[in-house]
């Protein structure tokens, strides 16, 4: 537990928050981090519905999207750096106004141009949003307490990320041309309560004045990830893009051998298991995130699926996971993280080798939900070891930077997969009209999203069975 010294007090100390506002600090973080986490898959089942109010293209859906994940994943760690600088709660009350206000500009976007700029300003509030949840539940409870207040926070928070997407889905099936708009605009009293349950009950919350913000490090990052989603997003984008994406990368890695508080600190990954699960991670997550964007834009536009049945594809993933995870820390610690690292894994690239081969039929409650359920099973297996593997890799008082890293180089895997796959699937697609993703029932265009999404989940078929022959790099602790 944190202490700070009371103003003109020097001897009194002063804790991060009451004994009596643990509790309450704890729900704010909840509901402030499901919002968070919450938001990509929401969005994913609302994209058709938004594509046809807003007039937008695939490459701008791509976009709505990728944006948000480019703020996001370029800032998270500064998030949490500027948090230990100026204050955790008050820099997570920043994050949950700028998320709140970026949601209504969302709700009440017009066109394609206007939602692609609120949610890159709606993933810097995630940026200094979800950095801070975790860590006030890390202050406000004493090292005693910490594990069971943490297990509570990731257990609450994995069942309103479950129940999110129904909610949504339920909300654009049954709320009509706005219903889409609302799911944006039900952050308003979320994150209103959350900002209330936290007002005055942080005196302890003083910020470090010598803690060093990677500014320069942020603003690198932002650059070279936004190149990079340009150039693979942009149809027949230029050499020159991708040659200043590559070099504005380096400038960045180049940057964070040398800065005197790096957001990214590279040396953690001369540990072969660190750095061998961060590659998991990214193949992993490029595998979930490309199949789980893609398929609410097939199964509502082609199969026929309203928003609300899609829900069925995302919540055994969520289920599975929160289930499986603590069964699953175990057996990790027994066999070693990376053997259920690499048997998860490979239940995933069935899976999708699965959908694969039933894109064609749209057999979306015979065959597409119970394939995303053997997903969601690897996904269980998955989680929890990849998580103690990140630890594992870290030296003692490195784990928050470890776990820090972890979790950026998962959002830049869903960003690379949300700009890569959009091309793979409109290549697949083929020039004929209306396009992938929008709604249609001739039987050529049928054939073609078919064909289009097979494609998708193939190739994250082939990165899930790459993370699963990685993972085997890690099957036994490094000593």
């Amino acid at each position: 537990m944190t202490i700070a010294r009371a103003s003109g007090h020097p001897s009194v100390p002063v804790s991060f928050c009451a004994k009596a506002d643990r509790r309450t600090v704890l729900w704010a973080a909840i509901l402030a981090s499901s919002m968070g986490f919450i938001d990509s898959s929401v969005t994913a089942i609302a994209m058709p519905a938004m594509r046809t109010a807003l007039g937008a293209t695939l490459a701008q859906a791509q976009w709505i999207n990728a944006a948000y994940l480019l703020a996001l994943s370029a800032l998270v760690l500064v998030g949490g750096a500027a948090g230990d600088r100026f204050g955790t709660a008050r820099v997570f009350v920043i994050g949950i106004w700028v998320f709140v206000l970026a949601s209504l500009a969302c709700a009440a976007a017009q066109d394609a141009g206007q939602m692609i700029a609120a949610r890159t300003v709606k993933g810097i509030g995630a940026a200094l949003m979800v950095p801070g949840s975790m860590a006030m539940v890390s202050r406000a409870y004493p090292r005693a307490e910490r594990g069971r207040a943490l297990g509570l926070w990731a257990a609450a928070s994995t069942m309103t990320t479950a129940l999110g997407p129904v909610l949504g889905g339920a909300l654009i099936t049954w709320g009509g041309e706005a219903g889409w708009r609302l799911i944006f605009a039900l952050n308003l009293p979320l994150g209103l309560l959350a900002v209330w349950l936290i007002r005055g009950r942080t005196p302890g919350d003083r910020g470090q004045p010598g803690i060093r913000v990677d500014a320069l490090g942020a603003v690198l990052a932002s650059a070279g990830l936004g190149l990079l989603a340009w150039a693979l997003i942009a149809p027949g984008a230029s050499l020159v893009v991708w040659a200043v994406a590559g070099a504005t990368l380096a400038g960045f890695l180049a940057w964070e051998r040398v800065a005197p508080a790096p957001m990214l600190r590279l040396g953690l990954f001369r540990n072969r298991t660190l750095a061998v699960t961060n590659l998991v991670t990214l193949a992993l997550y490029f595998a979930l995130n490309g199949v789980m964007f893609y398929l609410p834009m097939t199964a509502v536009s082609a199969w026929g699926v309203s928003a609300l049945e899609v829900t069925a594809a995302f919540l055994p993933i969520s289920l599975m996971i929160a289930v499986l995870s603590a069964p699953a820390g175990r057996l990790a610690d027994r066999w070693g993280a990376g053997v259920l690292m690499a048997a998860g894994s490979t239940l995933v690239a069935c899976a999708y080798a699965g959908l694969w081969l039933a894109a064609p039929g749209g057999q979306f409650w015979a065959l597409v939900v119970p394939l995303t359920a053997l997903a969601g099973l690897g996904l269980g297996l998955v989680v929890a070891p990849l998580t103690a593997a990140a630890m594992q890799g870290a030296e003692d008082g490195e784990q928050g930077a470890a776990s820090g890293i972890n979790n950026a180089v998962a959002r830049v895997a869903g960003l690379v997969a949300v700009a890569l796959l959009g091309r793979v699937a409109a290549s697949a697609y083929g020039p004929g009209a209306p396009g992938f993703g929008v709604t249609g029932t001739g039987a050529a265009h049928l054939a073609a999203t078919g064909a289009a999404f097979g494609t998708v989940a193939l190739v994250a078929s082939l990165a899930a069975a790459l993370a699963a022959l990685l993972a085997l790099l890690v099957a036994r602790p490094v000593r």
